[in-house]
């Protein structure tokens, strides 16, 4: 139990908010990187017109984008965070030292998957507290909501460990981390509904758990429905998960033996 919360107190407060609060700069950035988006779009969805937006199949643009953009962040930074957090620690040096350690590198893997976590839930309030202040109102399902929550971040763990997977065999140009941070705020009905997609970009759309997810979300979050009533898109994103998590331990199990078989783990 010591060991667990020494490794808490290393990888959330000692690497993750002390190293983010000691880059003022950086943190800055953070902050506006969060909020920015935010007003761009209330302003995009306040001159397009209400009209327009409902000929999309959308009733409240600011409610719809703002969840999107809430939880979002959770899918793409948690992945590119913790292939970064790998591939820092080729560049330093240090990823033998991990290798050898009682926890070894999956042990890294998943605490770094654990400030990614708590990182964009401040993320999350913050955008949900903005759309809060420019009008949308909540009638959040607690119960469906928290279960939604937690099969997406067990998908995303998945793609995560994916991802990881590449930054030990490509080392740069991941292809996982670059799609779920570039494509996915609009191929995922983040801030505009899949329906209005092309019918191939919305085959893929549909392949992501993200988009469901958001579906569900808006659904309990904005019009209190229950586990019931959602059912249909739980059991879908349960089906994600049960593919997408042994695959992803799968292939980073892969990817690190064959690594570690050809030497080029500490490689750069």
């Amino acid at each position: 139990m010591g060991g667990v919360i020494d490794k808490l107190y290393a990888y959330i407060y000692l690497r993750g908010f002390k190293i983010w609060t000691s880059y003022k700069t950086q943190m800055i950035l953070n902050v506006l990187s969060w909020v920015l988006p935010v007003f761009t779009y209330y302003f995009v969805g306040t001159s397009l017109g209400n009209s327009l937006v409902e000929r999309i199949g959308v009733t409240n643009y600011t409610a719809f984008f703002v969840i999107g953009l809430a939880f979002q962040g959770y899918v793409s930074s948690i992945i590119t965070t913790i292939s970064q957090r790998l591939r820092n620690e080729q560049l330093y040096g240090t990823i033998e030292y991990y290798v050898l350690s009682s926890g070894g590198v999956v042990s890294f893997l998943v605490y770094s998957a654990i400030w990614g976590f708590i990182i964009n839930t401040i993320n999350s309030v913050v955008t949900l507290s903005i759309g809060f202040a420019l009008g949308v109102k909540y009638n959040i399902n607690i119960l469906a909501t928290a279960i939604i929550i937690f099969l997406l971040l067990l998908s995303t763990i998945g793609f995560a460990m994916i991802s990881a997977g590449f930054t030990m065999i490509v080392k740069q140009g991941n292809p996982i981390a670059f799609f779920f941070s570039t494509f996915t705020t609009l191929m995922s009905g983040t801030v505009f509904p899949v329906s209005i997609l092309p019918l191939p970009v919305k085959l893929v759309s549909l392949a992501l758990p993200l988009t469901w997810a958001l579906n569900g979300l808006r659904l309990s979050m904005l019009n209190g429905e229950g586990v019931l009533q959602l059912l249909s898109i739980i059991l879908i994103l349960v089906l994600f998960d049960v593919i997408l998590v042994p695959l992803g331990i799968g292939f980073y199990t892969y990817a690190f033996r064959r690594a570690r078989k050809k030497g080029t783990l500490s490689e750069y």
